[in-house]
């Protein structure tokens, strides 16, 4: 008997997932600005504003990530995934030419269209994972998008590692690599990641939970032999391949999930030879109910009271609730919409200040490598992604906890964590960095499936891409106004030209400024999660209620 792997096998599904968090390891480049910055400020001969308004150009590629939430509904993931593939060869590309000294450096004007590009590149792959596995995993939103935004929050750390162990830190092979190896993993999953029927029965949610518990462990793992490896320090040549090696094989751990998933398909197919496993599958991919049982009887009913109802003028369709599918404009009529959207600007657009401007709050607080500071927001930016994933969904099925509860507490101790850098204490770089990068994650990973919840699937990659415009807006306010204005206004010029500014004053005035948007924030995250604790109720109940089906399901 031969074995045959169905499209819709649960070994098709778990590769595909495991190709979206390579993905994604991979798709935080626009994170990274900091780690080349200085290279393109010394070879254009940059003011500080115009170096920040570079890094708002990177930002504003996010804005055209509409298209991508526009395409989700009407383009399969592989086509999409390969639009942001190669639009991140390109834009990176060119930039690996100029740092490189390939070709002369380009007009400002158009360094911003390949740094726009670059940055919109990612867009179309996170659409592309995010849609798929959400709809995939529809019954476990918060683990799948605290892990996949984990990994994003991770890939700024294994960029930058990987390079500083194998390449000493270059700024031209950074953007070589930044160019080329998501152009590579993308099309691995190209031939991986589709959309599959999501899991149906108790059993099914039950096995889902223990192999994210498994994704979760790999990740924590990854994530603390990154820190080691920033925490000890220079390291040699022959110890820092060593290191590079462990590291890539770590990220193929997770591997080992759908090869299991592979043997126990095979063990079944062997043990019931007359099963046909993809003759289980009679219903299209997309579009259907949760309870197939229940949608037929509804459907006999309507049919018997249609003849009555043929004189009936026909009736406006009532606005959908919080909790229903909405489209782009039923959602941005809602007042819970626009709560998300400003509190999700306010920590973002602060949130990416600091990252696009910590190598100038660095060496403006006297430390010569910056690039601890990076990797420290990535890693701990990873850990306050995945934590917030799996333990929101944790306290909405123990006790109907509002997930924007846990937008509230990152946004209240972002602040915390602004104020401390600005007072600019011995140390304060160091757990400002650790406190800002946990609370990024949180906020980014939380939004997610908050998204999905309150305005419904069905519409859910032009949603999600609306709430992303505050990524390049948030990057235009904090980083390109703000930070850009205020920097300048302390510096002094340069005998290069340039402009510089040393001394703990120079960011104090733009940390007060973002800790009291933070608190802003902090109020909006609240009363979206008063206002939507009925909605987590419902969801709450409706966990609940599907475990004593389990049983009968067999």
């Amino acid at each position: 008997m031969r074995f045959h792997l169905s499209p819709a096998s649960s070994t098709r599904k778990w590769l595909g997932f495991v190709t979206a968090v390579w993905v994604q390891s991979i798709s935080g480049n626009n994170y990274t600005f900091s780690n080349y910055s200085d290279a393109l400020k010394s070879l254009m001969a940059l003011t500080q504003l115009e170096l920040n308004n570079l890094s708002v150009a990177k930002d504003v590629g996010k804005a055209f990530g509409l298209l991508a939430g526009l395409a989700s509904d009407r383009l399969t993931t592989p086509v999409i995934l390969l639009i942001g593939s190669v639009e991140g060869l390109v834009g990176y590309g060119v930039q690996w030419l100029v740092v490189s000294r390939k070709i002369q450096p380009l007009s400002y004007w158009q360094m911003c269209i390949f740094l726009c590009m670059g940055g919109n590149s990612t867009t179309w792959m996170n659409t592309a994972i995010l849609v798929t596995c959400i709809r995939n995993f529809r019954k476990n939103r918060g683990p799948v998008s605290g892990i996949l935004k984990g990994y994003v929050g991770l890939s700024t750390a294994i960029f930058t590692d990987l390079c500083a162990a194998l390449f000493a830190s270059d700024p031209a092979t950074f953007l070589l690599l930044l160019a080329v190896v998501p152009f590579v993993i993308c099309l691995t999953a190209v031939l991986f990641l589709r959309e599959v029927p999501p899991s149906s029965t108790a059993m099914d949610e039950k096995e889902e939970s223990k192999f994210f518990n498994v994704f979760n462990i790999v990740a924590v793992v990854i994530a603390v032999y990154l820190l080691i490896f920033d925490v000890t320090g220079s390291h040699g040549r022959i110890l820092s391949q060593a290191f590079a090696a462990v590291l890539l094989f770590l990220l193929a751990c997770p591997l080992c999930i759908p090869l299991y998933c592979m043997l126990q398909d095979f063990n079944r197919s062997s043990s019931k030879p007359n099963t046909d496993i993809e003759g289980l599958i009679t219903e299209p991919l997309l579009g259907q109910n949760s309870e197939p049982e229940m949608a037929a009887p509804a459907a006999e009913a309507e049919e018997k009271v249609e003849p009555e109802n043929e004189l009936v003028v026909e009736v406006k369709p009532p606005r959908p609730s919080v909790g229903e599918d909405h489209t782009i404009i039923e959602a941005m009529r809602t007042f819970d919409f626009w709560i998300l959207f400003t509190s999700f600007l306010c920590g973002v657009g602060t949130g990416l200040a600091v990252m696009n401007n910590m190598g100038q709050i660095g060496l403006a607080l006297g430390y010569v490598d910056v690039s601890i500071f990076v990797s420290l927001t990535s890693i701990w930016g990873f850990f306050g992604r995945i934590l917030s994933g799996s333990v929101s969904e944790y306290f909405i099925k123990k006790a109907g906890t509002p997930r924007p509860f846990w937008n509230a507490a990152s946004q209240i101790l972002m602040a915390v964590g602004y104020i401390l850098m600005a007072l600019a204490l011995p140390g304060s770089l160091y757990v400002g960095s650790i406190v800002v990068g946990i609370c990024y994650g949180v906020r980014l990973a939380v939004t997610v499936p908050i998204a999905s919840e309150l305005f419904g699937l069905q519409y859910y990659g032009l949603i999600y891409n609306i709430l992303i415009l505050n990524l390049p807006l948030g990057s235009f306010l904090f980083s390109g106004l703000l930070a850009g204005f205020l920097y300048d206004a302390q510096a002094t010029w340069t005998a290069g030209g340039g402009k510089t500014c040393i001394g703990s004053h120079c960011y104090r005035m733009v940390f007060m400024v973002m800790a009291f948007a933070c608190v802003i924030g902090f109020g909006l995250d609240i009363v979206l999660a008063i206002r939507t604790k009925k909605v987590y109720a419902k969801i709450r109940s409706s966990k609940r209620s599907k475990k004593p089906a389990a049983p009968s399901s067999s």
